[in-house]
């Protein structure tokens, strides 16, 4: 860390990390001993999480996502939708029974966005499961980790059920090791 580094780490200007997409398939073998150990079914649906921007840049952006899902979802059959959430960050939402589809144009979507330069804008992925509740795998385009989410109701979770998950997938899947950084997000449009 260079003085430059310090006196921006000081005074909150840091740069902004860049996304990390390099364990994201991990997911794609995790989710056979999620479904076949766990009971945990993977639904059809999945989702990409990422900060607004300018609005020229976003339908830049938005359009070349657009173009590019199109043209993959037509050998897929994944269906597709791109909407904000009350909180003005951007989803797009994918929905196919083919888990690896998902998977496959979810790093599509952040290679797409990190080629165009917003790679600082791109905060989750999360991959929709089912057992008794939904439970969600978040994956942290900035730690480069996963971590489970498993919500009880409005505003409530089961803490011994993702730490029983963090467990039993912790040599499958990157799980971030500090639990404060496992947020939750309650507000997701699926």
């Amino acid at each position: 860390m260079g003085i430059r580094d310090m006196f921006n780490s000081v005074l909150g200007r840091g740069k902004v990390p860049e996304a990390k997409t390099d364990r994201l398939f991990a997911i794609s073998t995790a989710v056979i001993t999620l479904e076949m150990n766990l009971n945990l079914k993977p639904s059809s649906v999945a989702g990409i999480c990422f900060k607004s921007m300018e609005m020229s840049k976003y339908q830049n952006a938005r359009e070349e996502i657009e173009q590019l899902l199109k043209f993959s979802t037509k050998e897929t059959g994944t269906d597709y939708n791109i909407e904000k959430d009350e909180y003005n960050f951007l989803w797009v939402l994918l929905k196919d029974k083919d888990f690896e589809d998902l998977v496959t144009n979810i790093h599509m979507i952040s290679q797409t966005l990190i080629e165009e330069g917003f790679g600082g804008q791109i905060l989750c992925a999360v991959y929709r499961f089912e057992s008794d509740g939904p439970v969600y795998w978040i994956y942290n385009f900035k730690q480069g980790n996963y971590y489970p989410f498993a919500p009880q109701g409005k505003n409530n979770r089961d803490n011994s059920m993702e730490f029983r998950l963090k467990s039993l997938m912790e040599k499958e899947l990157p799980i971030e090791k500090d639990v404060g950084k496992w947020y939750p997000l309650w507000t997701m449009p699926f």
